[in-house]
């Protein structure tokens, strides 16, 4: 699937914003931050049906992993992650690094996800 935000002119050097020039780490190995463009975020508010509710309060009754929260958590990360990546494309950044997550109780039932780093854009380090 084309990119709508990363499709445009670059140099033949120039990275491209996908997911491995994405990092929680603060530097790019190989690379170096010419410019920082700020603060990108994804946030999302989730909460489960009734019917999810009560399947997962089943699972619970037999212990190990909740799977049907675990798949609810996985698709609010990669839904916020998008949103950031998409964000920091349209900032015109080529990677995000000090990328995070975060998630909080709105109330009973509904959770926000949030996922933020900081976009750049970056050059390859020529030796």
């Amino acid at each position: 699937m084309a990119d709508p935000y990363n499709s445009g002119p670059r140099p033949p050097s120039a990275p491209r914003l996908d997911d491995s020039m994405v990092t929680t780490a603060m530097e790019l190995p190989g690379f170096r931050v010419v410019r920082s463009l700020g603060v990108v975020r994804g946030i999302t508010v989730r909460s489960r049906s009734i019917v999810g509710n009560f399947l997962g309060g089943l699972q619970t009754i037999f212990g190990g992993n909740i799977t049907i929260y675990t798949e609810l958590c996985e698709q609010a990360r990669e839904e916020t992650y998008r949103d950031m990546a998409k964000h920091a494309r349209m900032l015109g950044a080529n990677a995000i690094i000090a990328m995070r997550y975060d998630a909080t109780d709105v109330m009973t039932g509904l959770t926000e996800v949030l996922c933020y780093g900081t976009a750049v854009v970056v050059e390859p380090v020529r030796l």
